[in-house]
C-alpha cells in the first residue's frame, strides 16, 4: 500500500488541517507531510500544484486527490478500518459522526473570535453571545459523550470525533473560554498525546505571522 501524502497549512493556525495530521499520526497511519503556509493578502500560487479548491489540508493516495478535513477522514477510515477510526458499535458511530459533522459545519461565532493560535499567550478573551452559545453547546457534547463512553476520549477511544473537536481544544486553552471540569478533563487528554505534543512543538517554531488570525 503506497504511502499517504498529507499537504498542510501552518501548524500555527491551521485548524483544518490539524484535524486529518493528528487522527493519522494518533493512530499510527503513515504519511509525508507537505506543508505549504498560507499567505492571506496574496494567496499561495503553490496551493494550485496540489489542490482543487486552493485550500488545505489535501490527501493524495496515489492518483487520487481528496480535500477537505472530514472528506480525508473518512476516506482513512476506509483504506484503515483496522484502525477504528470510527467507533465499532453501530449507536457510537451514529453519534461519533453526527457530533463530527455538527463541528464540521457548526459553531461560526467560535471559529470566527478566536482563530487558533497557538502561539498566543494564553489569556482570556471577552466573547459574545453568539460564542458563549457555542462554548455551551460544546461543553454539553463533550459532557454526554465522556458520561456515555467512560472516555478517556469522547467514544472511549481516539477516534474522527477528538479530531475534529482538537482545533477547539486548542482555542479552550488559549482564550480561557470555560472553566467547566469537563473540559480540563478533556484538554488534558488531548494535550498529553504524542500526537498533539508533536504538532504543538512544530507550531511554537514557526515564524510565519498570520495578521488577521492574531486576536
Amino acid at each position: 500500500m503506497a504511502e499517504f501524502e498529507l499537504f498542510i497549512g501552518n501548524k500555527n493556525y491551521s485548524s483544518w488541517s490539524f484535524r486529518p495530521w493528528i487522527a493519522l499520526k494518533q493512530k499510527g497511519i503513515p504519511f509525508r507531510e507537505h506543508l505549504v503556509p498560507f499567505d492571506f493578502e496574496r494567496g499561495n500560487p503553490r496551493f494550485a500544484a496540489f489542490s482543487p479548491n486552493m485550500k488545505v489540508p489535501v490527501l493524495k493516495d496515489g492518483d487520487l486527490t481528496v480535500w477537505d478535513s472530514f472528506a480525508i477522514l473518512e476516506y482513512a477510515s476506509e483504506i484503515y478500518p483496522e484502525k477504528e477510526l470510527w467507533p465499532e458499535e453501530l449507536n457510537a458511530r451514529a453519534r461519533a459522526k453526527a457530533v463530527s459533522a455538527e463541528m464540521h459545519s457548526g459553531f461560526v461565532s467560535l471559529r470566527s473570535a478566536c482563530p487558533m493560535n497557538m502561539r498566543r499567550p494564553v489569556r482570556k478573551l471577552e466573547v459574545d453571545e453568539g460564542v458563549e452559545a457555542d462554548v455551551a453547546r460544546i461543553v454539553q457534547v463533550w459532557t454526554e459523550t465522556l458520561e456515555e463512553s467512560g472516555g478517556p476520549f469522547l467514544f472511549g477511544d481516539f477516534t474522527i470525533a477528538d479530531a475534529m473537536f482538537a482545533p477547539v481544544v486548542s482555542r479552550f486553552a488559549t482564550y480561557c473560554l470555560s472553566d467547566a471540569p469537563v473540559v480540563r478533563r478533556y484538554s488534558d487528554v488531548m494535550m498529553s498525546t504524542p500526537a498533539w505534543k508533536a504538532w504543538e512543538g512544530d507550531a511554537l517554531k514557526e515564524t510565519w505571522v498570520v495578521d488577521v488570525d492574531e486576536v
